[in-house]
């Protein structure tokens, strides 16, 4: 099938683009990597009359490093780049675990941080994985920017706080903490396919070996982002046994999620994935935790 007709506008900076935004308002949609825009185009899911194309603003494509430790990346930075970055590996590890997870590298090479991020697809790995790290996103407008954690950023099914003159244009992603461990995992019917329940988790310990703080967060079993925060809570200041594990995603299992049947899973099927990967990333994020200071 083909799209509908539409206006197409190319700009090289920030402010010519959110020129367009501001001017069209609902009827125009920013064009990142569109590995999801143009085939929900194609099929007339999505029909908007302007296409802002972000690809020419070089100003959005980096990775680079924050002097507290951090990472900052721009919004149109390929996750390829991403995947292969030494300098993500080093200071985001649990981002540079995830990004093979996402789809098939034809994807990846196209596809972008922040243009995944403002799609908020509840089975992308990307979400997950912000929400787990602490990021930050930097939107602006025409009249100014803000910054949005990224907790506060997700707000439904294929929805954000995005108003349709913003664009994402930063992700800030803060310093790991000394004694922390982190783990990405993820159940599909085959690699790149979307994840049937995926979950992303990062852990600290405390100076004698304990819990200090744990993030669980899943992909696929809600609207958006699901944050196990119960099961958090019953491993804070616990030491990290095998029981004390095995009660936190029975936890995250029975009171943290509430997902849905469809045609690839039922709603039993992924209760049971969300606990045993809670266990087996809990299991590998203290074990890494343990080996860092």
């Amino acid at each position: 099938m083909k799209p509908a007709p539409f206006k197409y506008y190319a700009p090289t900076s920030v402010e010519e683009a959110l020129a367009h935004l501001a001017e069209y308002g609902y009827d125009a949609k920013a064009l990142a990597g569109g590995q999801s825009l143009i085939p929900t185009m194609n099929f007339r899911l999505a029909q908007p009359s302007v296409l802002v194309d972000l690809n020419n603003i070089s100003d959005l494509f980096y990775i680079s490093p924050d002097e507290n430790g951090g990472l900052r990346i721009g919004a149109m930075t390929r996750e390829s780049q991403i995947e292969h970055s030494a300098l993500v590996a080093e200071r985001a590890p649990l981002l540079y675990e995830a990004m093979p997870h996402i789809a098939h590298p034809q994807i990846r090479n196209r596809g972008t941080i922040g243009g995944t991020l403002a799609h908020a697809d509840p089975a992308a790995e990307l979400p997950a994985v912000s929400v787990a790290l602490n990021g930050r996103f930097r939107l602006r407008g025409q009249v100014g920017e803000r910054w949005v954690s990224a907790d506060e950023f997700f707000v439904g099914f294929f929805t954000t706080v995005l108003e349709p003159d913003e664009l994402l244009v930063e992700v800030a992603l803060p310093p790991m903490p000394p004694r922390s461990g982190w783990s990405f995992q993820e159940v599909a019917r085959r690699h790149g396919d979307y994840a049937l329940v995926g979950v992303a988790a990062m852990v600290t310990l405390d100076d004698r070996g304990r819990c200090q703080q744990a993030r669980l967060v899943f992909l696929s079993v809600g609207e958006g982002p699901v944050e196990a925060h119960q099961a958090a809570a019953t491993l804070k200041g616990q030491a990290p046994t095998p029981e004390a594990i095995r009660a936190a995603a029975e936890t995250a299992a029975s009171a943290d999620v509430d997902p849905s049947s469809d045609i690839h899973a039922s709603a039993a099927y992924r209760r049971h994935l969300v606990n045993v990967l809670s266990r087996r990333a809990l299991e590998q994020a203290f074990e890494r935790a343990g080996l860092r200071d």
